[in-house]
C-alpha cells in the first residue's frame, strides 16, 4: 500500500518545539517533492513548507526563521522542525507528495500524488 504517515504532533506550550515526521511506505521519496500543510478549525488548508527532490525549499512567511524542513532519503522521511511555536500554529498538519513536482507547485497543492492523514499540533499554555 502506497501511503504517507505523519508523526510527532502533540501539545506544547508557546515557545516550545516539536519535530514532525512524514514517512513514505510502498514507494521511495527520492523523486518526490514533499510539502507540509496545516488546517486550523474553520480555516482553509495552507502550505507551511515544501521541499523538492533536489533540496530546494519554500516557507510561508509566518514560519520563516522558526520552522525548518529537511529530508532524509535513506530513511524515506521528511521532517519539519518547529521552534518558537505560537498558539496560531495550532492546526492539523499533513504531508503530501508529488512526483517530480517543483517546490512551487507542491506548495500550491498542484500535482499531488499522495496525502497523509494528518497529525494534531496544539500550542497552548
Amino acid at each position: 500500500q502506497l501511503q504517507l504517515d505523519e508523526s510527532g504532533g502533540g501539545l506544547v506550550q508557546p515557545g516550545g518545539s516539536l519535530r514532525l515526521s512524514c514517512t513514505a511506505s510502498g514507494f521511495t521519496m527520492d523523486y518526490y517533492a514533499i510539502g507540509w500543510f496545516r488546517q486550523a478549525p474553520g480555516k482553509a488548508r495552507e502550505a507551511v513548507s515544501c521541499v523538492s527532490s533536489d533540496g530546494s525549499t519554500h516557507y510561508t512567511d509566518s514560519v520563516k526563521g522558526r520552522f525548518t524542513i529537511s529530508r532524509d532519503n535513506a530513511k524515506n522521511t521528511v521532517y519539519l522542525q518547529m521552534n518558537s511555536l505560537k498558539p496560531e500554529d495550532t492546526a492539523v498538519y499533513s504531508c503530501a507528495g508529488g512526483w517530480l513536482t517543483t517546490v512551487q507547485d507542491m506548495c500550491i497543492m498542484s500535482r499531488v500524488n499522495y496525502w497523509g492523514q494528518g497529525t494534531q499540533v496544539t500550542v497552548s499554555s
